[in-house]
């Protein structure tokens, strides 16, 4: 009788944000395996993991965080490690994928980072790669590996159910984001509306939110975006909104990156909440009173056991797509 070799998970974490990784173990029931993670004098990164990962399903947590640079290049020495260890399925586990935002290029002379990323998480050694709310779907296309896209939608829409989903207008921020806001809408069965903005020439982080299509005035209005960084086109949205008769402005991400000055722009806008994910560490000392954080830890986990069990990813989110 022929044997068939037992499978077994390993769940490892890099430094970006480790309290996320321990969330998730929990939820799956494993403990986190040691990656021994250090820096040389001169800032190279060294990994030796514990134990043998021979003929292991191995997936190694890693948010691209500040510094985006240091924690992808970890990553990527981390998915080394496994495959020299002879892991027999590498997964790169990323709730928020660095360089997302550089998927075409805009004008000439430009990179496509987050297509040389994706070529070197597979250069690495990944055979299998999980993100939360890419900035653009079409990001999956640049891998030649199985890539699982998850959304924290159910995390945010149960929020909205809890703290009331009454006389609610779901707004995009801008144009870009018409298709994200509408599936929120049809899952709330609220109004949409969306603001048209502009960009000045020359500036990245300055917006000029132009006009509201939609019916907003003496209503709750949710602003829902993939990320918040500067906050520039969040915040403008917002003022907008009031001055179009909003009656309550709140605001909603998966990924809370705070570039500076972010918070100091929320703190002053007229936002009054701002929800986001723990796709991302946001130290204590740098939260304000209208910030409340929700866990995506569950969501990651059952996309794990989905995948090291061989079971379906999108039945998670019933079967929707979320291209």
């Amino acid at each position: 009788m022929e044997l068939v070799p037992r499978r077994r998970l390993v769940l490892v974490s890099g430094r970006s944000h480790p309290m996320l990784a321990e969330e998730i173990a929990g939820h799956i029931g494993v403990e986190l395996s040691e990656a021994n993670l250090r820096e040389f004098a001169n800032g190279e990164i060294h990994c030796r993991y514990d134990g043998s990962l021979r003929g292991s399903d191995i997936f190694i947590v890693q948010t691209h965080s500040g510094p985006v640079n240091d924690s992808l290049m970890e990553q990527l020495i981390m998915i080394d490690a496994a495959k020299r260890a002879s892991a027999k399925r590498i997964t790169a586990v990323c709730p928020y994928y660095g360089y997302s935002r550089q998927d075409r290029k805009a004008t000439g002379r430009e990179p496509i980072t987050a297509k040389l990323v994706a070529d070197m998480l597979q250069a690495a050694g990944a055979d299998r790669v999980v993100s939360v709310d890419l900035h653009s779907g079409q990001i999956q296309g640049f891998f030649d590996v199985p890539f699982d896209h998850l959304t924290a939608m159910p995390v945010l829409v149960d929020d909205l159910h809890r703290n009331g989903s009454s006389d609610l207008v779901v707004v995009a921020p801008d144009a870009g984001r018409v298709k994200v806001a509408e599936r929120f809408s049809q899952h709330l069965g609220a109004d949409l509306a969306f603001v048209h903005k502009r960009r000045p020439r020359g500036s990245a982080n300055e917006v000029v939110a132009l006009d509201v299509v939609g019916e907003v005035e003496g209503r709750r209005c949710v602003l829902v975006d993939d990320m918040i960084d500067t906050a520039g086109t969040i915040c403008a949205a917002a003022e907008l909104l009031m001055e179009r008769g909003a009656a309550e402005t709140w605001a909603m991400a998966t990924h809370g990156i705070f570039s500076d000055p972010a918070l100091e722009r929320l703190e002053k806008s007229p936002l009054s909440r701002v929800v986001i994910t723990n796709t991302l560490p946001l130290a204590e000392d740098r939260r304000i009173d209208k910030l409340e954080m929700l866990s995506v830890a569950k969501l990651i986990a059952d996309a794990i056991d989905a995948v090291f069990e061989d079971t379906s990813v999108s039945e998670i989110f019933g079967g929707e797509n979320l291209q």
